[in-house]
Order: C-alpha cells, then structure tokens, then sequence
C-alpha cells in the first residue's frame, strides 16, 4: 500500500520545527545560565552576545553608580569613582567599536537591565554611611563578576578581536577589584571601630590604571 505524501510532508515540517525549537531553547538557556552564574561557577566562556550584553552593562552601572557617589562622597571615595567613570567610559567606548565589526553582530546595551537598574535605584535611596557601605559592596561584587566574564571570554571566546581586548583589559579589571575590595575592607574597619574619618583607599592617586 502507497504511504500518503502528505503525511510524510507534515511529519517533516513538525520534526523541524521541534529541532528549531530545541535550537531556541539551547540558545536562551545559555543566556540564562551566563546571567545567573551559572557559567562562571562552571568557568564556561560566555558566547560574544553574552558576553557584549554583559561587559556593556557592567560599563554603564560602574559609571552611572560612580556617578551617584561622586554626589555623595569626598576624599578617596570620591577619587575611586572618578577613576571608574574614566576608565568605563573607555573600555565602554571601546566596545562600542569593536561591536561595529561585521564579525561580531551584536547591538551593544545603551541602558540597564532590570537587575542593574534596581540596585542603583536602591543606591538612589541611601545616603551617608549606608550609601558607601552599599556603594563599596556593589563595585567590589560587580568587578568580580566582570573579572570572571572577561577571564571567561579571554580564554574561550569566538571573536578573535574580542577576545584580544577582554585580555588586554583584563588587568585593568584586576586592579578595579583590588581597590574596590580595599575600600569596601577600609569601610567595614570605620563602621567597627567607629572612627570620624573615611580611611584612605588603597592607591588612591586618582591616576586612571590605564596610564592616560
């Protein structure tokens, strides 16, 4: 008996679809589990459009955050957020060009994601000591993610342009996590020891890292 034409045609068409689906939920899990964690607890490099989605929005909150503290804060609270708007606003601007590359297709975040904004929100409503203990809080937990993804995308990331400026940057990021961990350490000894005075930051010379 002849089998109908008609019904292979639509077992194809439903097969495909399953796979395409399949294929889209891969993709969209990947992306979760890079924004979860996920990904870095398993030190698997995030793929180029996580990775610029990532990179560019950890930019805008250490400049926009930066920014909020200058309002509040003097003394070497004041020089480290000056020196991050410096040195995001670089690598932010740098990113942006090489996003332009044909090579790597992906349209670079100009605002903040909903986590992002809800924490800086959260800064918005504090003030004084509470503002810089959250504000110390914030940039140290966030170079430490931005340490791990560019440490990620360095080591296993599919643009070979990307991936040679996550590496050159790199360092940089480092040195943004020391300082930011040594002010949030300086913060936490004022708190317990209640001193008067803000203690100093760690190299706080108001020189951006990248030597400019």
């Amino acid at each position: 008996m002849l089998s109908n034409p008609g019904v292979n045609v639509n077992k194809t068409i439903v097969f495909g679809a399953m796979l395409l689906g399949l294929a889209g939920a891969t993709v969209q899990a990947e992306s979760v589990s890079e924004k979860t964690g996920l990904n870095s607890v398993l030190g698997v490099s995030p793929s180029t459009a996580d990775f610029v989605k990532e990179a560019a929005i950890s930019d805008l909150f250490e400049i926009q955050s930066s920014q909020l503290a200058k309002q509040q804060a003097t003394g070497p609270v004041a020089t480290f957020a000056d020196q991050m708007i410096q040195d995001h606003t670089k690598t932010s601007n740098e990113l942006k060009m090489l996003a332009q590359d044909p090579s790597v297709k992906v349209d670079v975040p100009l605002a903040l994601d909903a986590s992002h904004q809800k924490t800086l929100d959260s800064m918005k409503d504090a003030e004084g000591v509470n503002f810089i203990r959250t504000y110390a809080n914030d940039q140290a937990s966030g170079h430490k993610d931005a340490v791990s993804l560019f440490e990620r995308y360095a080591k296993g990331g599919e643009n070979a342009a990307l991936k040679q400026w996550a590496a050159r940057t790199l360092p940089a990021l480092k040195h943004h996590l020391e300082m930011a961990e040594g002010l949030r350490n300086a913060g936490a000894r004022h708190e317990s020891e209640n001193r008067g005075a803000m203690p100093g930051l760690k190299e706080p010379t108001g020189r951006s890292v990248y030597g400019k």
